[in-house]
């Protein structure tokens, strides 16, 4: 059985930082590439970042370039969001999925496994 367990959200001020960590079992980690989500309330769940199952490469939406890090450690079967300079357009649940790919997937309806989503909330 996949699961995927996010955690590290929370309340931060305008400006501040959070880390975000997903931490998968039941998959062959290493095979799988990563990806993280967010949804605002009524709106639609948008591509956040992404990353390969080798790490060698990412995808960030242009909202968070600049801004939010994704890595992944193999061993610790963990993918990593750092968010760094953090806004109230932030404010959202933010998800953590998976896929069994070799390539970079940003769109919502590729990914096979979800995590609950953690909350984030960024304060002005």
């Amino acid at each position: 059985q996949v699961q995927l367990v996010e955690s590290g959200g929370g309340l931060v001020q305008a400006g501040g930082s959070l880390r975000l960590s997903c931490t998968a079992s039941g998959l062959l980690f290493s095979w799988y590439g990563m990806g993280w989500f967010r949804q605002a309330p009524g709106k639609e769940r948008e591509f956040v970042a992404a990353i390969t199952q080798s790490g060698r490469s990412t995808s960030y939406a242009e909202s968070v370039k600049g801004r939010f890090t994704i890595s992944r450690d193999t061993a610790k079967k963990t993918v990593y969001l750092q968010m760094n300079s953090l806004k109230p357009e932030d404010t959202a649940v933010y998800y953590c999925a998976a896929r069994n790919t070799l390539v970079l997937i940003t769109a919502t309806q590729e990914y096979d496994y979800w995590g609950q989503g953690t909350q984030v909330t960024v304060s002005s």
